[in-house]
């Protein structure tokens, strides 16, 4: 009975398709929808304020903001990050530095915009659960276990992305 979102179909409008923002929304056929919708009743099922709709996009900008902020303080703070790698015995950490910006904010970027979603939460998922096992394996330490523990359930919730996808409010490209 809901309105579905076209996922990779070449935009194109017809009488039975309208465009909501970003998306174009198909009506399903008239054998699975008994009536026509009106237009409130369109809004309400459809959008991007539409709860379906606007818990991943939230919960997607929760997910990556560590990411960003993370990504931006290595820029910002580079001598400082490599010490903090190399006091882990990190070696190559002039190499490994500018890796894991990349990554970080890609990751980041691709997850929060949509824009191949998986490949992202997958590489961050893993970049996740490496620096979990680096830097915060000392389970003596009880902030470290926390710490952990926190990355153990980012990569979870990133695993949840690979596997169900990040939702309908998503970036797309109108040009094709």
């Amino acid at each position: 009975m809901a309105l579905q979102v076209s996922q990779l179909e070449p935009i194109t409008f017809s009488d039975t398709d309208y465009r909501i923002g970003l998306f174009v929304m198909k009506q399903p056929s008239s054998r699975s929808f008994p009536f026509e919708p009106n237009a409130d009743q369109r809004a309400i099922a459809t959008g991007l304020h539409a709860t379906r709709n606007l818990l991943p996009l939230v919960a997607r900008i929760l997910l990556v903001a560590i990411f960003l902020l993370s990504g931006a303080n290595k820029i910002l703070h580079p001598a400082d990050t490599q010490a903090y790698m190399a006091a882990f015995g990190m070696p190559l950490t002039w190499l490994f530095l500018p890796a894991a910006i990349v990554l970080e904010l890609l990751g980041a970027m691709s997850v929060l915009l949509g824009i191949y979603p998986r490949l992202g939460a997958a590489a961050l998922a893993f970049f996740t659960l490496l620096t979990g096992f680096i830097f915060h394996s000392n389970f003596g330490d009880p902030l470290e276990q926390v710490m952990f523990m926190k990355n153990l359930a980012m990569a979870g919730g990133l695993l949840l992305i690979v596997q169900y996808g990040v939702g309908n409010a998503v970036w797309r490209f109108r040009g094709r």
